[in-house]
């Protein structure tokens, strides 16, 4: 397990996956870097769409990649299987929190523990996205 995050580490994978990003139309790069709690690096840049809405975010590219590769699981995953800290940039390399959707993506593998890199250094995503929808409240549903 993952005990010490290097985030100089992601800042620099993030901005090297931003090189690989596919953004014709806003010309907004951005890229993503995650370690999981084994240790595991992930990297994904945004892939825009003619039809705006079709976009993907780095990050949730990130947790595509993640899945496809084995890397990671959803909340009831194993403990190596989570991402522990995240990383991303724009086209210059400065430092971006993740907007809303992209926060509930995260939270999904990664949960409110997850360190989110930002202008003023890691935070957890739970203080990015208190309160969030998760399992909790689906599960209640289903119990009525």
């Amino acid at each position: 397990m993952v005990t010490h995050i290097e985030f100089d580490v992601l800042r620099n994978a993030a901005a090297t996956a931003m090189t690989r990003a596919y953004a014709p139309y806003s010309r907004f790069p951005v890229g993503a870097a995650a370690v999981t709690a084994a240790g595991e690096l992930i990297t994904a840049a945004n892939v825009e769409n003619v039809s705006y809405g079709l976009g993907l975010c780095a990050e949730v590219a990130l947790v595509s990649v993640g899945v496809s590769q084995g890397s990671l699981e959803g909340l009831g995953g194993e403990g190596g299987k989570r991402l522990a800290a995240v990383a991303v940039c724009d086209g210059d390399g400065r430092r971006l929190t993740p907007c809303g959707r992209c926060r509930q993506v995260l939270l999904e593998f990664g949960g409110p523990e997850l360190l989110v890199d930002g202008v003023d250094g890691p935070r957890p995503l739970g203080d990015l996205l208190p309160d969030a929808f998760g399992p909790a409240d689906l599960d209640r549903v289903r119990e009525l």
